[in-house]
């Protein structure tokens, strides 16, 4: 049985300033822009029956820019709806809201985790029969893979608060004596010579 390959795409100017970006559609910066290519190293030996992507600019350009050849577009790939709190970072929106979490609360004229976790269990239903045809990969956004990586494994939406995912990221999810497993999680390609390993990548 074939593996679930997530690409998390490079960073864009909103994700840079922890801003959250659902239903905008913005390009790469000129740095996520680099991050992606540098994924091309990564995923340069994989072979995918499928790859399926968010239809968001964002995430089309980083699979482009990886060098993978996006077969369909699924709009169940796309980022959590922030509603009302589009755009907002999780700073200014606890100056609102003392305690909110998004993990737990979901967003006001958006959606609440059960309906994101409903949205991936879709995706995740979908997929199911193509894996038997080999590998195939995601190209998602933060929240929305998080809850997936949480889904694969039988966790509840909520748990994809416990899975980091930062931008330009590959992750793995497969099986282990018949059990869903994530095999490998947030792994970033190599920084370029010269540049800054240790800046955090949002």
């Amino acid at each position: 049985m074939g593996e679930i390959t997530l690409v998390r795409h490079g960073e864009t100017e909103w994700s840079a300033s922890r801003r959250h970006t659902s239903y905008t559609d913005l390009d790469l910066t000129p740095d996520g822009e680099r991050q992606a290519r540098a994924l091309g190293g990564v995923l340069g030996g994989w072979r995918f029956a499928r790859v399926l992507s968010s239809p968001r600019t964002r995430a089309l350009r980083t699979a482009q820019l990886a060098g993978l050849a996006v077969t369909a577009t699924d709009p169940d790939l796309a980022e959590w709806n922030y509603g009302e709190y589009e755009g907002r970072t999780t700073a200014d929106i606890q100056a609102d809201r003392p305690g909110w979490d998004i993990w737990t609360d979901g967003c006001p004229g958006g959606e609440s985790p059960a309906e994101v976790g409903e949205r991936l269990d879709r995706v995740l239903g979908r997929i199911a029969a193509l894996l038997d045809s080999g590998d195939v990969a995601l190209v998602g956004h933060a929240h929305s893979l998080r809850v997936l990586g949480a889904r694969w494994i039988g966790l509840p939406p909520a748990a994809g608060g416990r899975l980091r995912l930062d931008t330009a990221t590959v992750s793995v999810l497969g099986h282990e004596h018949g059990r869903r497993v994530i095999q490998r999680w947030n792994q970033s390609a190599p920084p370029p010579p010269g540049a800054d390993a240790s800046a955090a990548r949002h």
